[in-house]
């Protein structure tokens, strides 16, 4: 890029870019000659900004304004607001100053004081996660160049407060240092500060030359030790003191330049051995000496390393070009990364400025996959063209004629509930973080017999084609309308999230756009379901589930086999000491991923699945009896403990992989929930790999299906023939096929406009998802089946609630997302039944909750009967 004005360079200046405009100010250079030579160090209070002209060339604005005074040596960080500018020195002390200075092209820089920090500072390191601000290490005058322990910290969210002011934060278990590099990045559970290297320097001791690495936790305050700077596959720890870092991917952040030091400390020898020397000849000796190891330094080191966050593994990533600059700060510029001028080799500046991009790592997918990719999914559409000959009435389309036998309808369901995410989203967490999600998934043996013997057999009993039908019995036509209406609208936008997400991942592992992977699982699933209706989904199902868990069986093993005996005791003990096997969290808190916390959202979770959800509902309904569909619950039930072991150890399985192997992940990767997919694509074997990719495909078109199918029946049922009732059965299952297209339609644009916005992790939204929008609904139904007082307007308004409880807790709380279908659920309960006796009107309808006294009407007399007496087929 185009070179610094200062024609001589400058070493460690402050970097940042401010609306889109470089910002390089300060900095310390010899003008005149080398120090050696005779030369004066001078510092600069001189500020450059770099900006683009109505071209789009890349120019530079020079002194377009001045610091305070001249000073180099300090932290830069950008911010929205602008970039800090904190502590630095010049030739005769340290500052505490904080300055953030932006740019505005209009009015040029304009520089704002912010809190000085507590003790000055030079050759410190920081970085910002969130809001808050950190600075470590450093020294405090220029007189000695004793390094300290200092670590303050900056809460930018205080601005305007009393409480805006640094604090003194606990150190880290280490030496003090000064020329430290820090960075921010995820970890699994959230983003910490990351401290690397440095040197320690005390006063009557040699320097230490600094290759440790410690991490601190930002919400916990805590500190942790990390494995010291030592590349895959060598034994010699690095020192990168004066380097710089940044974080790239999800979990990655990249070392880059710096100095290792065997050259520093010959020549620190050498200055020691001339201030002890009392001979003159022999002192002019060795300052010839120094002079000529200065004068033919070979430049600083140019190494470019990546640490992986999770498996705290450090990878060589090759050299940044010659010359490479200490004491320099990167910034990240658009798509781009930027080194801006900096010290080549000892009293050496540099006016250059580079920039540089991050390249993913390449990987083919190969023809072979394709084609077995390619089959899989005509396959698929093979099957609903089958099946589409087999019945041409509502019940066909909807109950598949009752023909379904129960470990069908159980592997449907559970392949439903299984989804793309999950197989994607269960290992990339367990990777990440460890087993505290296994009880999540635990909970569906504790909800499977609520589903069984509390919803199940009123919907047998009742006869009923949707859920929902249940509730106009119960309550009113409004209630079975609007919670139909809500099933609907979160079908659709289940829809999109279960279509957008894997198809990230997936993009990233076959090299296919993200709108294409939509746009195929998209279609295929619309005309196999338009064809052959419910039938076909569970088939497909079933076929996409033996496919998907025996494709996962084939990545552990490879696993298991690919690294250096990943599961010895050994590698097993590395797990277990790093916390990759802890499976409980008995804290009480509800922020976190507590056993509490997942147990209370489990619970309600597959509560609402199984008992309200139409798209697994509808599932058992197409078995010939109760005892069939509770067969079918069961299956899924239990099928669910063994697939979610099989996941979490896929998880522990990829980080043993890239832990004791010479493989790494590319430090590029910027979906987390690719992890796996990756895998697969970088390390099965051809066509091994296309068919599990494949699997995953089919998982998300699993529930696609489903979606697409439950809500044409709920339309049609609830709402079509509801309010016209004399339409045939045909003109029915037109409409039906209908709302299947326009769904699956609607559904795939949604996904095409997630594709657009930034999400994280698929598990995070999905759960944040289903809680927020199927919690009201869930407990409407508890509401009706287990109260006799309750009714429907409370019913309804228990549901207005809900959606407002929703929306304050995820707004102005930091529960876990796992909560809030366990929030939505109580809280519609709470407020139905409160509404209810508010309005005192008559609650129980007779026959429709579990309380066992019922009165039938018949012909105007009153007859009591018992619970088992109800005929079989007893609608009102």
């Amino acid at each position: 890029m185009p070179a610094l004005p200062d024609p001589v360079g400058v070493a460690s200046p402050f970097v940042g870019i401010h609306n889109d405009a470089l910002i390089v100010a300060g900095g310390a250079n010899f003008p005149e000659a080398s120090p050696w030579n005779g030369g004066k160090k001078v510092w600069t209070d001189a500020i450059h900004v770099m900006t683009s002209d109505d071209k789009g060339t890349k120019i530079w604005r020079a002194n377009v304004g001045k610091l305070p005074h001249p000073v180099a040596y300090g932290v830069s960080i950008t911010t929205e607001d602008g970039v800090l500018m904190i502590g630095g020195s010049d030739q005769s002390q340290c500052y505490s100053d904080v300055l953030q200075v932006s740019w505005d092209g209009q009015h040029g820089i304009m520089i704002t004081q912010l809190p000085p920090m507590p003790r000055p500072l030079a050759f410190a390191t920081g970085a910002c996660v969130g809001d808050t601000v950190y600075v470590a290490g450093g020294q405090v005058a220029t007189s000695s160049a004793e390094a300290s322990s200092h670590f303050f910290s900056l809460d930018l969210s205080k601005q305007g407060s009393d409480e805006f002011a640094w604090k003194e934060e606990a150190t880290w278990p280490g030496p003090p240092r000064v020329l430290a590099v820090s960075a921010v990045q995820n970890e699994g559970k959230g983003k910490s500060f990351y401290l690397f290297s440095g040197r320690n320097v005390q006063p009557g001791s040699a320097t230490e030359l600094l290759s440790d690495a410690y991490r601190f936790d930002h919400k916990e305050k805590t500190w942790e030790k990390l494995p010291d700077i030592i590349p895959d596959g060598e034994s010699e720890a690095l020192c990168m003191m004066a380097a710089t870092a940044l974080n790239t991917g999800t979990y990655g952040i990249y070392l880059m330049g710096g100095d290792h030091g065997e050259e520093f400390m010959v020549l620190e020898g050498l200055n020691k051995k001339i201030a002890e020397e009392q001979d003159h000849v022999r002192k002019a000796v060795l300052q010839k000496e120094l002079v000529d190891r200065l004068e033919n330094h070979g430049g600083f080191a140019g190494t470019i390393l990546a640490f992986n966050t999770v498996t705290k593994t450090y990878a060589r990533m090759g050299k940044l070009p010659s010359p490479s600059p200490v004491t320099m700060q990167v910034v990240r510029w658009g798509d781009k990364i930027v080194i801006p001028s900096g010290e080549v080799r000892p009293g050496v500046r540099s006016p250059n400025v580079w920039s540089g991009q991050f390249i993913g790592e390449p990987h083919a997918f190969g023809w072979l996959n394709y084609t077995v990719l390619i089959v899989y999914l005509l396959g698929m559409l093979v099957i609903g063209f089958y099946i589409s000959g087999r019945g041409g009435t509502t019940e066909d389309f909807f109950l598949a004629g009752k023909r379904i036998p129960w470990w069908a309808a159980g592997l449907s369901i559970f392949s439903t509930q299984l989804s793309a995410i999950t197989f994607i989203a269960i290992p990339a967490k367990t990777f990440a973080t460890d087993w505290t999600y296994l009880a999540l998934n635990g909970t569906i043996l504790l909800s499977a017999p609520i589903a069984i013997y509390l919803f199940l057999p009123f919907f047998c009993r009742l006869n009923v084609t949707t859920a929902y039908e249940y509730l106009e019995m119960r309550f009113n036509m409004f209630a079975r309308m609007i919670a139909s209406a809500m099933f609907m609208f979160f079908q659709v936008g289940r829809i999109g999230i279960v279509l957008f997400l894997p198809s990230i991942a997936l993009a990233l592992a076959t090299n296919l756009p993200v709108e294409i992977c939509i746009l195929i699982m998209g279609a295929i699933t619309i005309v196999y379901t338009v064809m052959g209706g419910i039938e076909a989904v569970i088939w497909t199902d079933v076929i996409q589930t033996v496919v998907l868990l025996g494709g996962a069986g084939v990545c552990l093993f490879i696993m298991i086999s690919g690294a250096d005996n990943p599961w010895s005791n050994v590698q097993l003990g590395h797990a277990l000491d790093a916390g990759k096997l802890k499976a409980v969290n008995l804290m009480f808190r509800l922020d976190s991923p507590t056993l509490w916390v997942l147990l209370m959202g489990g619970i309600a979770g597959n509560i609402i699945g199984y008992g309200t959800d139409q798209s697994v509902i509808q599932r058992y309904l197409t078995t010939k009896n109760q005892g069939e569909a509770a067969k079918g619950i069961w299956t899924s039930a239990m099928m669910a403990i063994p697939a979610t072991l099989l996941f979490f150890a896929l998880g522990t399985g990829m980080y043993l992989f890239y832990h004791s192997s010479s493989n790494h992940i590319d430090p590029n990767l910027v979906q987390s929930d690719a992890v796996l997919p990756l895998f697969i694509t970088q390390n099965c074997p051809a066509g091994i790999a296309g068919l599990i990719i494949a699997g995953i495909f089919a998982a998300a078109m699993s529930s696609l299906d489903s979606s697409m199918n439950s809500v044409a029946t709920a339309f049609t049922t609830d709402f079509y023939a509801r309010l016209l009732p004399d339409t045939s059965d045909k003109n029915r299952l037109g409409v039906a096929k209908t709302i299947t297209v326009l769904v699956g339609i609607f559904g795939t644009v949604f996904a095409l406009v997630l594709a657009m916005w930034d999400i994280k992790s698929l598990w995070d939204s999905l759960s944040a998802f289903v809680g927020l929008f199927a919690g009201g609904i869930g407990g409407v139904f508890l509401l009706g089946m287990l109260s006799k007082r309750a009714n429907g307007i409370g019913a309804v308004m228990g549901l207005i609630a809900s959606g407002g409880v929703q929306y304050a807790i995820s707004t102005y709380t930091d529960i876990s997302v796992i909560l809030y279908a366990f929030t939505g659920m109580v809280s519609c309960i709470i407020a139905g039944y409160v509404f209810s006796i508010l309005t005192f009107k008559t609650g129980s309808r007779n026959g429709f909750t579990i309380h066992p006294d019922l009165t039938v009407w018949r012909s105007g007399e009153v007859e009591s009967i018992t619970q088992d007496e109800v005929p079989v087929g007893t609608s009102s």
